[in-house]
């Protein structure tokens, strides 16, 4: 028996050993070589507005936020999600003719307005140039009727389109920002529509004008109407900033001052939304504190779609066949990353935004990645999950089904087995096996020794 025990604890010991070489192996991380260092978010500047943000156009990341999800009043940045929706929906040729509603919607001694009249008539592209650089609210009363015949309807258009866009608390009741209790956003919500207007090419290419702009005569007008853009961040104005390239002012005696700013330097393109300015001047001051900052203090680097795929597979979202001989397939746009200067890509994770998740009708999931750094978003990526055979589309791996709502998106609950318990278990299964084995080896040898004896 014992030359019996000393073999079985001979073999458990190098079965033991060589399970135990496999693993560390298996396991072994691959080392990265002269990994730069992991750098901290950069301190931020103060300044005197009380909602606000800062935002790269092209990553979506989020470089700056002071109460930017708190219910403000935007005044007349609104004007900017009026242009763009003229600008989606319209040619610039089309002749606007203004209604009785539309010439009277304004006070004429208060509101901005251009005088138009009842029956005036525009083209789109000079109501545009009327709308965002004269702020002129009987016209974006005109194009609200002009593109969806009522403000009523408008205005529907208007929500649709801020939350297709990202908006998260947003209403919007006219088409100009005058002052109403049902009509409000935040600095987050206006910084995504905004987003949208600066990626416009039309839209941009009017509102960075800095030169005098004229209306010429109409056909109940012999008068020019000639003005300027009331942003003062552009070019020959009085706080001028070279890289500004246009934005939207604002103000009520309900929302204080507001202003939406666009800006590029180096490639680089950064959205600043100031809400609840406590005066005209600071808006400016504070716009360029941020815009200084953020080209100082930030880069941004490029992500492949093979990178953040990759960044995908190894998190805890996979490509799975569970329940289905069909793979679902995952795809993630090519995208860029804003991140602190010579910060680290490698400290980059991600993570599902699920108040952007949608399923179409063909089964495909679209959400939105975003990716995180020091805690802050530093940039976003859609998602679209797809099954290879129509057959199993609807499955919603590898997600959770919850009637193919997902706003509530999870990963699926799935079996995790510790693959060194599994190797110790499997070590104490052949180790009793090798024993009970023996004591039957030894119960028969005993058996024929007395029965030898017997004879």
């Amino acid at each position: 028996m014992n030359k019996f025990f000393k073999r079985i604890t001979s073999m458990v010991l190098a079965l033991t050993t060589l399970t135990l070489s496999v693993l560390c192996i298996l396991d072994m991380p691959v080392m990265a070589n002269d990994t730069p260092a992991d750098a901290e978010w950069p301190s931020a500047p103060e300044i005197a507005s009380q909602s606000a943000i800062l935002i790269d156009a092209d990553t979506g990341a989020i470089l700056y936020e002071r109460n930017a999800h708190d219910k403000c009043y935007p005044a007349s940045t609104t004007k900017i999600l009026t242009g763009l929706l003229t600008i989606e929906n319209c040619s610039m040729n089309e002749t606007v003719t203004f209604s009785q509603k539309a010439a009277n919607s304004v006070n004429p001694i208060e509101d901005a307005n251009l005088g138009t009249l009842a029956g005036e008539q525009y083209t789109v592209e000079q109501a545009l140039y009327g709308l965002l650089l004269y702020s002129a609210n009987e016209i974006a009363y005109g194009l609200a009727e002009h593109v969806s015949q009522n403000l009523s309807s408008f205005t529907d258009l208007m929500n649709e389109r801020a939350a297709e866009l990202g908006a998260l608390n947003t209403h919007f009741s006219n088409a100009s920002g005058l002052y109403s209790p049902d009509h409000y956003t935040t600095a987050y919500d206006m910084a995504r529509i905004a987003r949208a207007c600066y990626n416009n090419a039309t839209f941009v290419n009017i509102d960075s004008t800095y030169t005098y702009y004229t209306i010429p005569e109409t056909n109940m007008s012999s008068a020019k109407r000639t003005f300027q853009h009331r942003h003062k961040m552009l070019k020959n104005r009085e706080y001028y900033y070279e890289y500004c390239k246009g934005g939207k002012t604002g103000f009520t005696d309900e929302s204080q001052y507001t202003l939406v700013t666009f800006a590029e330097k180096d490639g680089m393109r950064l959205i600043c939304v100031l809400f609840k300015c406590p005066d005209e001047n600071t808006r400016f001051t504070d716009t360029r504190t941020l815009f200084d900052w953020g080209f100082a203090n930030f880069e941004k680097v490029t992500s492949s779609g093979s990178q953040t795929s990759s960044l995908f597979s190894s998190s805890n979202y996979y490509t799975s066949s569970v329940f289905s001989k069909h793979k679902i397939n995952f795809n993630l746009d090519a995208t860029y990353i804003t991140i602190p200067n010579n910060g680290d890509t490698g400290a980059i994770t991600m993570e599902v935004d699920k108040n952007y998740s949608s399923a179409n009708s063909n089964g495909n999931l679209t959400s939105q990645i975003n990716f995180i750094y020091k805690d802050n978003i530093v940039g976003a990526s859609s998602l679209v999950i797809s099954s290879d055979s129509t057959q199993h589309a609807g499955s919603n791996l590898p997600y959770n089904e919850n009637d193919n709502n997902l706003s509530a998106l999870s990963p699926k609950a799935c079996l995790k087995i510790n693959v060194w318990l599994l190797a110790a278990a499997g070590i104490i299964i052949l180790l009793i096996i090798y024993i009970v084995s023996g004591i039957r080896q030894a119960k028969r040898r005993n058996m024929r020794m007395r029965s030898r004896r017997r004879f």
